[in-house]
């Protein structure tokens, strides 16, 4: 005899495909409009106005903008639909504690953090200042004594959940993160430094103020050869939109480089096909940049090479590694922005030695506005602007 399923359970493989089917159907005939980048996002719009975005994670939904009547509707109309819980404004999520005043957000998860140093018995240690120690590296090699895997992977894992509010533990974090298979006591001290920076900064978190404009900009840096074991470099970006950070990553890299230029090169890619996706996310929220995004990198070699088209004889390699994507690479145009005429420069005051630490790579991703410039960051206090078809060169000093 075979039963019929005819509503999808919890603890089932199904049951997430269909839930995430029948919320998705009825949302979209509210006339939510599903973004394309990322499907967890719907937006409502009345022209080029925003009524109401929902953010979807599993059974728990987030909405904000609109009016209050139009945000009433919407909630009397899912608890109709589905047996939900208006919890009013969001004071935690997902384990961080949202806290909300005029003009200020501020996320932090002190009370996890707290939940974790009790679980591995550290709530009495003593506080450290950073994270890793200056200058250590950690490897699966050598004599050190093994320990359980399951109370490193445990411990590993909160530090993971850990990071979506605290990107100055990231770095470390992902470093651990390598030797789940094979730890052993040296991973496992590293480990509880970590707990020891945490507990005398449980106020850490990620503050957003009230911004006039939302400029989206980047930066990307890079290690060497800082996995003892592969030789293989980390590449790390993050991004900030008007007061503060709201993307990071740190990832050790799937190539081994052959020199610091090529793992910036590399890393400079990864946050150029971070800004596009940002962009289009930035788009579907009516936040349309305008402008080019600005990349800042610390390496003047990886700039020179991104701004010449013609691979010499010791970068040609850099054609077949990295520009693996052909709907993002093929497509890139690194056009060094033409250099102005010396009287251009002296009727706006700039030496030429200022030009110099500045370098300016124009590319163009999938669609026409995904434009996006990097920066060499070794001077960072001026800034030139290039208006290409006028021929103008303005300085902006930070």
């Amino acid at each position: 005899m075979v039963y019929r399923l005819k509503k999808a359970l919890y603890g089932l493989k199904q049951a997430p495909k269909a839930w995430y089917a029948r919320i998705d159907s009825y949302l979209v005939s509210l006339g939510f409009n599903r973004s394309v980048n990322e499907p967890a996002l719907y937006v409502k719009k009345n022209e080029a106005e925003i009524q109401l975005i929902v953010s979807l994670y599993v059974d728990d939904l987030l909405v904000t903008e609109g009016d209050q009547d139009m945000l009433a509707e919407f909630k009397a109309k899912m608890m109709d639909m589905f047996e939900m819980s208006d919890l009013g404004l969001m004071s935690y999520f997902l384990g961080m504690e949202v806290r909300q005043i005029e003009g200020i957000i501020f996320l932090g998860q002190r009370t996890f953090a707290l939940k974790v140093l009790s679980k591995f018995s550290m709530e009495n240690c003593k506080p450290t200042s950073t994270p890793i120690a200056v200058g250590m590296k950690l490897s699966s090699q050598g004599d050190h004594e093994p320990i359980n895997e399951s109370t490193y992977r445990s411990l590993v894992g909160c530090l993971l959940y850990l990071t979506a509010t605290r990107p100055d533990i990231l770095f470390t974090v992902s470093m651990l993160s390598r030797f789940m298979h094979c730890c052993n006591v040296q991973h496992f001290q590293a480990a509880k430094r970590v707990l020891r920076y945490i507990k005398g900064t449980l106020d850490y978190g990620v503050l957003f103020n009230k911004a006039e404009t939302l400029k989206l900009k980047g930066y990307t840096d890079s290690d060497w050869a800082g996995s003892s074991d592969d030789m293989k470099s980390t590449s790390g970006y993050a991004f900030t939109l008007g007061s503060t950070m709201f993307c990071w990553s740190s990832k050790k890299q799937s190539i081994v480089a052959q020199s610091t230029t090529e793992a910036e090169y590399f890393a400079a890619a990864n946050a150029v096909n971070q800004a596009i996706w940002l962009r289009k996310i930035l788009a579907n929220l009516n936040l349309h940049q305008r402008e080019a995004t600005e990349i800042f990198c610390d390496n003047k070699s990886a700039v020179a090479i991104a701004n010449n088209p013609v691979f010499h004889g010791r970068t040609k390699h850099f054609s077949i590694k990295l520009h693996r994507e052909p709907q993002v690479f093929a497509r890139m145009m690194t056009n060094l922005y033409p250099k102005i005429l010396l009287e251009e420069f002296h009727k706006y005051r700039m030496t030429i030695s200022a030009y110099h630490h500045i370098r300016f790579i124009k590319v163009n991703g999938l669609t026409r506005d995904s434009t996006v410039l990097l920066k060499d960051s070794f001077d960072s206090t001026a800034f030139l602007q290039i208006d290409p078809e006028q021929n103008i060169a303005m300085i902006n000093r930070e």
